[in-house]
């Protein structure tokens, strides 16, 4: 779980993170970390969708026209956001809509974000997914597709860059993903209840600590959250100069084919995803191994599950592993 968070915040092109499992695993808890963990953004100085300042990626319509007015763009540094959206949010909270005390006050018509564009260049976080209304859904593949959220309502027509690591945890006790949605997921994992006595026995003390004393506890691990904070920082700097041979996607591919994966997404997902381990622990260039270790997370969901299939996705993807690759793939 934390592997695969912390490889979505090195590259967010991987896709988002799916984290489905028991209750009391701490998947919420992982996911409201990652702020502290994240290094800073550049953004436009006044600009409220957090524009990146060189350009990359589309722009919203303020800072267009302020582009091309003349105006030159001034920039502040500001956290990576990780924004919630509540099951129960509407779709005018989560797409925008319009500015009603702007409205009655002034009589001028104006666009309010909603939580997709507070999320833009961060992490949108939505706990117990599988029960997101579907119109949600529906909502969150457009822009997931395109980039950009676009509002046509009440006179208004708005559109603004939402490019974010969708985040979803969940119980898969109380209901399946759409197809879909599912499909949108650059990594998956299953969190489960810890069996060993000793883990368990840290986890508990490790709460109750935290209960006891919030900031001394945060103290106490304050230099391995700076040290994990360098870490992706300089992976981000590395990623671009981090080399992947042929041969690596070429394995991919083939153990795409042996689990019968359908589309293209299954093999870019595990070469980003293996680029982004590389960087992380400072590697130039891709090995085997890496891709080893990302596989489980990148294919798991997206196997087909046959009605009278008893394994479980994560042990098929286990054993084609175990048969595609071979001891000299490891060391390489």
């Amino acid at each position: 779980m934390k592997l695969a968070l912390t490889l979505a915040a090195v590259d967010p092109s991987i896709g988002g993170v799916l984290i489905l499992g028991d209750r009391g695993t701490a998947k919420s808890t992982a996911v409201r970390a990652l702020p502290t963990l994240l290094p800073t953004l550049k953004v436009v100085d006044g600009c409220r969708y957090g524009c990146d300042p060189d350009g990359n990626g589309s722009r919203c319509t303020e800072c267009l026209a302020r582009v091309v007015s003349g105006e030159k763009l001034h920039t502040r540094l500001a956290p990576v956001p990780v924004v919630d959206l509540p099951l129960g949010a509407t779709e005018d909270r989560v797409a925008g809509a319009l500015d009603i005390e702007r409205a009655l006050v002034r009589g001028e018509k104006a666009f309010e974000p909603g939580l997709l564009a507070r999320a833009h260049r961060g992490f949108l976080y939505v706990d117990e997914i599988n029960l997101l209304e579907d119109h949600l859904v529906d909502l969150l593949l457009d822009v997931a597709t395109t980039g950009e959220n676009v509002v046509e309502r009440e006179g208004l027509s708005i559109k603004h860059p939402a490019r974010f690591v969708l985040v979803g945890t969940g119980n898969p006790e109380e209901g399946e993903l759409r197809p879909q949605l599912l499909d949108r997921f650059g990594l998956s994992v299953e969190a489960r209840t810890p069996s060993d006595v000793a883990e368990r026995v840290e986890v508990v003390r490790r709460r109750d600590a935290f209960d006891r004393a919030p900031e001394v506890f945060a103290e106490r691990f304050k230099k391995d959250d700076a040290a994990l904070r360098r870490r992706v920082t300089n992976a981000r700097a590395q990623l671009a100069n981090v080399e992947s041979p042929d041969a690596l996607l070429t394995r991919a591919t083939e153990l795409c084919l042996l689990l019968n994966v359908d589309g293209l997404r299954g093999e870019l997902t595990m070469l980003r995803a293996s680029r982004a381990l590389a960087a992380y622990e400072g590697a130039s260039t891709t090995t085997m191994l890496h891709l080893r270790r990302v596989a489980p997370l990148v294919l798991r969901h997206r196997l087909r599950r046959g009605p009278l299939d008893e394994v479980g996705s994560g042990v098929r993807v286990e054993r084609a592993i175990q048969e595609l690759f071979g001891a000299a793939d490891v060391a390489s």
